[in-house]
């Protein structure tokens, strides 16, 4: 894959694995480099990229042809391809986009250290990741791009971040920016407390971690919450993600236009059965 200029503020790129490690047991965190690693961008604290895994068998994935770098098309040139065939397409959250040296961090959410019957393309993929290993990315070359939502307004007072195990890279990340002494309260559902891991941030943080799933409208019911202008953020399983959205703006009085949410997966249903009823891109 040639990554060379586009109009779009999205461009694919070719990138191998450097390194891999566990951060938690339900953590992997993998290590990204490649050549064209310093046109990448990222705009928001928990930028969304697509990833492209390979299939068994196959050295890369199979992607639509990037040598024009055009990637304004880059869904219905990804659909044409044959399923068998064609990268397994992932979303993920841009841990971090390192410079000196390029590298980019993507962490995956597994569920415990030993592979299962349920793990997904991803997880398997992320579990017997090696140096050398490549998959393709899509990711932006412009920081301001429509691939983030974390965009707190000016007059906010204090924010409320609520995130499952799939959410957890970008609450980590979310934090790591935050002004000092912003009030903050946050909610993660994690499967263990032996996956919960360290969040340093600079704002008035208290963070809550619960270990039962859709356990996190329940838990800021009874919540005392600062005083102020609030802005919220939740993401995660998407029934969870519209219940809490819901207790927000009807029960706690929450302006709508200030919660941002987002379902990054849906319980029970796959991310190639969302594809194929045209649910998801």
């Amino acid at each position: 894959m040639t990554a060379t200029a586009t109009a779009s503020p999205y461009q694919f790129f070719d990138v191998q694995v450097l390194r891999t490690e566990h951060i938690t047991p339900a953590m992997i965190r993998v290590t990204l480099g490649g050549p064209d690693l310093p046109r990448m961008a990222s705009g928001g604290r928990d930028q969304r990229i697509k990833i492209f895994l390979p299939h068994p068998g196959q050295e890369a994935p199979v992607m639509p042809d990037t040598d024009t770098g055009d990637a304004t098309e880059w869904y219905a040139d990804w659909l044409a391809l044959d399923p068998a065939v064609r990268g397994i397409m992932r979303t993920y959250t841009t841990r971090e986009l390192r410079r000196d040296p390029d590298e980019l961090i993507v962490d995956f959410a597994v569920h415990g250290t030993a592979p299962s019957p349920t793990d997904g393309p991803a997880t398997s993929w992320a579990r017997t990741a090696r140096p050398g290993a490549r998959i393709g990315v899509l990711a932006p070359v412009d920081e301001e791009n429509g691939a983030y939502d974390f965009r707190p307004p000016q007059d906010t007072d204090w924010l409320l971040l609520t995130a499952d195990e799939s959410a957890l890279p970008a609450v980590a990340s979310i934090l790591e920016t935050l002004p000092p002494g912003l009030p903050t309260r946050v909610w993660v559902e994690v499967h263990d407390l032996a996956d919960r891991q360290p969040l340093p941030t600079k704002a008035d943080a208290e963070i809550h971690w619960l270990t039962q799933e859709g356990a996190t409208r329940n838990a800021i019911r009874g919540a005392d919450f600062p005083a102020g202008t609030p802005y919220a953020w939740v993401a995660g399983e998407s029934a969870t993600v519209k219940a809490v959205r819901r207790h927000l703006v009807t029960e706690r009085g929450f302006d709508r236009k200030r919660v941002s949410f987002s379902g990054y997966w849906r319980k029970d249903t796959t991310t190639d059965e969302l594809i194929e009823r045209g649910e998801t891109a």
